[in-house]
């Protein structure tokens, strides 16, 4: 039997700043409130260079959301690890926290959190090449393997509905709810969710309000999803626009 219906979001603040150029963080929390999710993963939390200091306040987040933030930052300054953090709702709380260096040229990295309520979310934001994303994929799957309940969420920088997604064939379906990116005119579908093989995709979209168009270069991505047993598995295929079907209907 499914569990209750769980709404994840992905989203990259850019810092908290639009694209008028000016940075606020309240702006960016107006957006997430928005969304209705129990899972908010973020991308660009944290200022790019020195001590890497939040982009988005934590006593804003205190104040005006129903969050808490999930303690994943090594420093004791930043919101997340590499940039990534994740906000929770209340009901939701982190028996671990596993950070993952990712490879490749760039300094990447994800952040995996294993839920009381049997999920594990990885967080992440992937590199600008090709060959460096397939490796990180294929660490993420191999980082995860003990987990049937499992969502790799974030910018996955993949321009192609196809092609970087081979390591996760088999074991994940990849899905992009719609163009995210670039916020003013939406056109590529940077941000994505993976969903391991006990998890089950029951709506998802692109948040395409006005305010979510001027706050950051890319708009949140959501996804319902539920929790299922592996007898009740239903194979989903990645299908060529990017998203999956059943087999049934391929």
């Amino acid at each position: 039997m499914d569990e209750d219906r769980i709404r994840i979001a992905s989203y990259n603040i850019r810092k908290a700043r639009g694209l008028d150029q000016r940075r606020m963080p309240e702006r960016s929390l107006n957006v997430i409130n928005a969304l209705g999710a129990d899972i908010v993963v973020l991308q660009e939390a944290d200022r790019r260079m020195g001590a890497r200091r939040p982009a988005l306040p934590p006593e804003m987040i205190a104040q005006e959301t129903d969050f808490d933030l999930a303690d994943i930052s090594e420093n004791g300054i930043s919101l997340g690890w590499h940039g990534n953090a994740v906000l929770l709702r209340k009901h939701l709380t982190v028996s671990k926290v596993t950070r993952i260096e990712l490879p490749g040229l760039e300094p990447r990295g994800a952040v995996r959190l294993d839920l009381s309520n049997g999920l594990s979310v990885v967080a992440t934001h992937l590199g600008l090449r090709r060959r460096d994303r397939r490796a990180q994929l294929s660490l993420l799957s191999t980082a995860t393997a003990d987990s049937h309940h499992v969502v790799i969420a974030g910018d996955f920088n993949e321009w192609s509905p196809r092609r970087g997604l081979e390591p996760l064939a088999g074991r994940f379906s990849v899905h992009a709810p719609g163009h995210s990116f670039h916020a003013k005119r939406p056109w590529a579908a940077l941000d994505r969710f993976a969903l391991g093989q006990g998890v089950v995709l029951r709506g998802a979209g692109v948040e395409q309000g006005a305010l979510a168009r001027r706050a950051s270069d890319h708009l949140p991505i959501w996804s319902d999803i539920g929790l299922r047993q592996p007898a009740c598995e239903t194979p989903y295929l990645l299908n060529s626009t990017g998203t999956f079907a059943s087999r049934k209907s391929v």
